[in-house]
């Protein structure tokens, strides 16, 4: 059913082709919104779109990859084009890590924050003048609770996560007086596929689902929530299940995190 706050919106989606992304997309489609659907994976955008467009709503396909940073400020020109403008840029593409500090190589967790981090920066620069001549619009950004404390395992990506939550602050109370709106999304455990695709320390993919991920939230749930965040114009949304406890420790309990972040298993 449509929604108001997202009724014939543009709604930019990057990492649409699976997971999260793609779960957004959907209960987006199902709120009313127009949607510019963005991954690597043409064919698979393409499917999502096909999904979209049985619900009643428009989708567009604008396949790219996020790493090519010097692209994104005519990438951002071709989002605007396809519908006149846009409303709604959810950052969401990314990638994971599996592997100990001590034996990843700065390679490595230079190209998960050049993905995790200075992708979305990127991508939201290079939109944000049109955001700003409109006097309107809503960034979301996807992070993690991972963005809020760290994890054993997850060091390069938890610090390409941390630096999300601390620019995408800084930028919201930048923002405050100019109508354009910026949400952090930190979802815990949702059963997706990114940790088969997680990086290791020697470039290659993790190559297989975390027990922890397979028993999470449904997308499709955790993409409810999300939308309801942006629509309550939330500063910040932690989504998931008993995991986002350590959050609740973490800001509130540290004594009790501390002892407890290294014995919880981190796959």
């Amino acid at each position: 059913m449509a929604h108001p706050y997202f009724d014939q919106k543009v709604f930019w989606i990057t990492g649409a082709s699976s997971g999260i992304g793609k779960a957004v997309a959907l209960e987006a489609a199902r709120m009313g919104s127009k949607l510019i659907l963005s991954a690597r994976n043409e064919e698979a955008l393409n499917t999502v779109a096909d999904e979209c467009r049985s619900l009643g709503v428009e989708a567009r396909v604008l396949p790219f990859d996020l790493t090519e940073i010097e692209g994104h400020s005519s990438i951002a020109q071709k989002a605007i084009s396809l519908y006149g403008h846009v409303d709604m840029l959810f950052n969401n593409g990314g990638i994971s890590q599996r592997s100990l500090a001590s034996e990843t190589p700065l390679s490595i967790d230079r190209k998960v924050m050049e993905i995790d981090f200075f992708s979305h920066v990127s991508l939201t620069k290079a939109i944000l003048p049109h955001l700003l001549e409109r006097k309107s619009g809503h960034i979301i950004a996807n992070s993690s609770i991972t963005g809020i404390f760290g994890f054993p395992l997850r060091s390069a990506y938890s610090a390409a996560k941390h630096a999300i939550h601390g620019f995408f602050e800084s930028l919201r109370a930048e923002l405050a007086s100019t109508g354009v709106k910026v949400t952090i999304i930190a979802p815990g455990r949702i059963a997706t596929e990114i940790s088969k695709n997680a990086i290791l320390k020697d470039g290659s993919s993790h190559g297989k689902m975390d027990e922890g991920l397979a028993a999470g939230m449904p997308p499709e749930k955790c993409a409810q929530q999300i939308l309801k965040a942006v629509r309550k114009n939330r500063p910040e949304a932690v989504i998931g299940g008993k995991e986002t406890l350590m959050v609740t420790f973490r800001r509130k309990l540290p004594f009790v995190f501390f002892r407890l972040v290294s014995k919880v298993k981190p796959t």
